[in-house]
């Protein structure tokens, strides 16, 4: 498990711009664009090995809306 912390303490500075907890609107929206290009590139591809991370990302934008976007109301 040490080598693998390790491992990711080496690329965590190139991953930390893509994948991170959005705190307000600026990088909510970085996220969203990074999910359609990740969506462009691995489709429906569950196989891709982005597909995780596009998962994952997909997680944090939701997050992020269920706690900033207000529900459209059905009239």
């Amino acid at each position: 498990m040490l080598a693998e912390m390790q491992r990711v303490q080496d690329v965590w500075p190139q991953l930390s711009p893509i994948v991170f907890v959005p705190h307000d609107e600026g990088q909510y929206q970085q996220l969203v664009k990074v999910l359609d290009q990740l969506i462009d590139q691995v489709g429906e591809n569950e196989d891709h090995p982005l597909a995780t991370l596009m998962e994952v990302l997909g997680v944090l934008i939701e997050k992020y809306e269920d706690e900033h976007v207000p529900e459209l109301m059905d009239i």
